[in-house]
């Protein structure tokens, strides 16, 4: 996997985004699925990358080569999600189906008047999770990102007249961590996505569907700093409006021993893996990830400015 896949995603995220963006607002919910089913034949057709990627990963899930029905339908799942995602950012709520798993625990938690931390991944969509809760409990969701990436996503929902209700924490800033725990504090949440390594991240190499991928500290490290529970959750598109959130306790708070922190990263790190495989089999269509994951670790210099991975 070369150094430069990142600028290359990134690129391609923000033209689908747009493109998306101004087909949900120009014609609704309704008009925009079906529009849909041209756009993911032009992906499918001509970003050779992301179709290569698809194809191993759904592959490696099937236990098959997979079909070029079955990496359209990966596609068309990524679109209707990020369709519904510009509806969630520009606070636009369609009328979706939301099954939830698990509810009484984010009750619980929310009770206690302190936050928790949600450990995601590139499955399903953060944002029904993040709208649904601020509706159904009054539990404020930020996400903990790159500045540049949320910037990005602003503008393309400002250009087509929305206004972006997305809460952010940017990543890598001197007082990243001090603003993430001020916001627990106050009850709210902070969430992080875990499942992908972008330049200078720390790498932890684990079993992932088959063989080892890596995965980034980072965000095991930010848990253990903020000593608060960890929520694992996702969001599964099922298709038409309807979603299926899980939650499950990831840990009551998160402890690296200074004699053994390479192994309990690792073993935090494995655990979380295992679950992300659990979940990928569940919705194998849900994980968006369009790169070679299990290629060699990308290049540990900087990636350019405003090119950072979503």
């Amino acid at each position: 996997m070369s150094g430069h896949w990142a600028t290359q995603r990134e690129r391609g995220s923000v033209f689908a985004m747009k493109l998306i963006t101004w087909i949900a607002f120009s014609f609704g919910r309704r008009i925009s699925r079906a529009l849909l089913y041209p756009v993911c034949l032009y992906f499918v057709l001509f970003a050779r990358a992301g179709v290569r990627a698809s194809r191993q990963y759904l592959g490696r899930v099937f236990g098959r080569p997979a079909t070029w029905r079955e990496v359209f339908q990966h596609h068309f799942v990524f679109a209707s999600v990020l369709l519904d995602r510009a509806f969630m950012l520009a606070g636009r709520p369609q009328a979706l189906d939301v099954e939830v798993e698990n509810r009484e625990l984010v009750y619980r938690l929310a009770d206690r008047g302190q936050g928790s931390l949600l450990l995601g991944a590139h499955l399903g969509s953060f944002d029904v999770t993040r709208d649904i809760g601020h509706r159904r409990r009054h539990v404020v969701v930020n996400m903990l990102m790159y500045e540049e990436n949320a910037q990005k996503l602003n503008a393309v929902i400002a250009s087509f007249g929305g206004h972006s209700r997305m809460k952010v924490i940017p990543i890598g800033a001197v007082d990243s961590l001090i603003r993430a725990k001020d916001r627990l504090d106050q009850g709210e949440w902070v969430g992080i996505l875990g499942d992908r390594v972008v330049a200078n991240d720390r790498l932890i190499r684990v079993p992932f569907l088959g063989s080892e991928a890596a995965f980034p500290a980072g965000p095991f490290l930010v848990a253990s700093a903020l000593k608060v529970p960890v929520v694992l959750f996702t969001c599964l598109y099922l298709g038409g409006n309807r979603y299926k959130e899980h939650f499950e306790l990831f840990s009551e708070h998160i402890e690296l021993d200074r004699r053994h922190r390479e192994a309990d990263l690792e073993k935090w790190v494995r655990r979380y893996a295992e679950r992300l495989e659990y979940y990928c089999r569940l919705a194998p269509y849900n994980w968006f990830n369009f790169y070679d994951y299990w290629g060699a670790a990308p290049s540990l210099e900087p990636v350019a400015l405003g090119r950072r991975p979503a």
